[in-house]
């Protein structure tokens, strides 16, 4: 672990973590939004990723949806990487208090972190739009559960809609108030992988009132002069404990 990092972390009780795309990468995830998935989406779909990721689109075009979400948002094979695991031994400790994450691969809590507000939802969650019941993942990439490619529910039959904020759709209010209100509590808060210009995620920076702002990302953010700390490099790399 960086060393200027290691010392505000052993000085810090109460300590939160805001990521972002940039930590899944570290897992072989892509992020959509970068040149490469943009370029791909237009080519293939002749549309933007965030055109076929919003709610107007997938009630539209259901079957071009799951055609693009289930070959490009689905990643079964990944694994926590560096900072997953880092982020779990630190819960572990009782240092960090939770995780804040716009990512929506499950992959902090396959590492073992526990208290998890994923503000974007979940891959691993998939409900019924008519009856609510829940299907995991493995449900809705089995074609036989579908019809043209769309899931369809095993009680009722009406569509599964994965359990993930799409565009055009309001964050989860429960969700909000959690992550705001583990921020507000927070000594330390460490954001990593995000260029937090992604709104209204990247407006929770302004509800921490503790002592340090770590920011880590490869790229600089518009709100490094507000931080205490500042590294550009991956974060799997600042993050690694080694015991």
């Amino acid at each position: 672990m960086d060393e200027r990092l290691k010392k505000i972390i052993d000085n810090s009780s109460s300590i939160v973590f805001f990521g972002g795309a940039g930590v899944s990468t570290e897992s072989n995830i892509p992020d959509f939004r970068s040149e490469k998935g943009l370029y791909n989406a237009q080519k293939q779909y002749g549309r933007s990723p965030e055109e076929m990721l919003s709610h107007s689109f997938f009630m539209r075009h259901m079957e071009t949806f799951y055609d693009y979400y289930k070959n490009n948002l689905i990643y079964t094979e990944a694994e926590p990487n560096k900072a997953h695991k880092a982020l779990a031994y630190l819960e572990k400790q009782g240092k960090l208090k939770a995780v804040v994450t716009q990512n929506i691969d499950g992959l902090h809590q396959k590492a073992g972190s526990r208290n998890v507000f994923e503000l974007h939802g979940s891959v691993l969650r998939n409900y019924c739009m008519s009856c609510g019941k829940f299907h995991d993942l493995d449900y809705i990439m089995d074609d036989k559960n579908c019809q043209n490619g769309i899931p369809r529910c095993s009680e009722c039959g009406g569509v599964v809609k994965p359990d993930v904020v799409l565009y055009e759709e309001a964050l989860d209010d429960a969700c909000m108030m959690g992550a705001i209100e583990a921020i507000q509590k927070a000594d330390t808060l460490i954001i990593g992988g995000t260029s937090l210009v992604v709104y209204p995620a990247a407006g929770l920076i302004r509800y921490f009132r503790g002592n340090n702002l770590v920011l880590i990302n490869k790229q600089a953010t518009p709100y490094d002069d507000r931080a205490d700390l500042v590294i550009n490099d991956s974060i799997g790399k600042v993050m690694e404990i080694t015991e």
